[in-house]
């Protein structure tokens, strides 16, 4: 199946896997709504993709924002093909370190966020008999690792969350997808706060050769690939979860 017209809302859109995806499936003919807080960053994203693209200032963790975003689709194009909640954020930090506030914003974004995006766009899909709303969860949501406990439970609520969406729309024609990335070399690294976990992740890279850097990290285009082929996929394929490892990856 086609990726030319399809409409997709891309949260998160802003860097990364996010503006890869974007540029990705408008390349394809996909209609790309972009949103994220970074209003300078979008704006240039929007003019190097071109007329297949638009943005609205979106903060994941506000309800009302996801929902202008939704209906900024609906309003353009009279439709919603598809949601990527694509945003998120990786403090690391062990339990006994109690970041109270790292883990209200974890919750905030990569569960809330999740959550609005799924509240915004099933009403919408459901009058459509038709969508697929796909979710980047993580290798943390599969296996559990120290001074990750917090962002590890965000990401296996986001696999629960997602698979209690493919089976309670599964009947209206709605598809579910989390796909769950091992190492990418993107921004999402600068939101560790956590000085020692980034001093040895700076480090790595550092005294790494690229070839190296190559087998142990992802691009962002990598994950973006992974998008477009489930986004590509006929109406009666549902793919519910792709995890995607750099090959030395041990985890």
């Amino acid at each position: 199946m086609s990726i030319q017209d399809k409409v997709v809302v891309i949260t998160g859109a802003s860097s990364g896997i996010g503006a890869a995806t974007a540029k990705l499936l408008a390349k394809k003919g996909a209609k790309v709504i972009l949103g994220a807080r970074r209003e300078a960053r979008l704006q240039e994203l929007v003019a190097e993709i071109g007329e297949n693209a638009s943005y609205q200032v979106t903060d994941v963790a506000k309800a009302e924002d996801v929902q202008a975003l939704i209906e900024l689709a609906v309003k353009k194009y009279g439709r919603l093909d598809v949601l990527y909640n694509n945003a998120g954020i990786m403090p690391r930090e062990k339990l006994a370190d109690a970041k109270y506030d790292n883990w209200e914003k974890e919750i905030q974004i990569n569960i809330m966020g999740v959550l609005h995006g799924i509240g915004a766009a099933l009403p919408i899909m459901q009058k459509q008999n038709d969508g697929l709303i796909i979710t980047t969860d993580s290798v943390a949501g599969h296996v559990v690792y120290p001074e990750s406990a917090v962002y590890n439970g965000t990401k296996y609520a986001v696999r629960a969350i997602m698979e209690g969406l493919r089976q309670e729309e599964r009947l209206h024609g709605i598809r579910s997808t989390i796909v769950s990335p091992g190492a990418v070399g993107t921004e999402l690294n600068k939101t560790i706060d956590n000085p020692e976990m980034q001093a040895e992740i700076d480090k790595v890279f550092k005294n790494s050769t690229s070839e190296q850097r190559r087998m142990n990290t992802l691009d962002p285009e990598d994950i973006a690939n992974a998008v477009a082929y489930v986004v590509a996929q006929p109406k009666h394929v549902a793919i519910s979860d792709m995890l995607i490892r750099p090959t030395a990856q041990e985890v």
